[in-house]
């Protein structure tokens, strides 16, 4: 699952140290008032504040009839 891969890139947004404010701004434990993008030495990732991005919708408008065959 996408959600829980080790290679996230770390971000004080879906820290376990941090609570949202709005979309720009963090409450860290630590730290006080940052940015969402920012990170400290402390940071635990937590996949609950995550949001992954949304998938990509099939453009069925481009889709011809040869796609379907063998």
């Amino acid at each position: 699952m996408l959600l829980f891969r080790k290679d996230i890139e770390p971000r004080c947004a879906y820290c376990a140290k941090g609570s949202t404010i709005n979309d720009r701004e963090v409450v860290c434990s630590r730290k006080g008032v940052v940015a969402t993008e920012f990170h400290c030495g402390r940071f635990k990732y937590d996949p609950f504040k995550r949001v992954p991005p949304r998938p990509v919708k099939l453009k069925v408008s481009q889709l011809r009839e040869e796609d379907f065959t063998i």
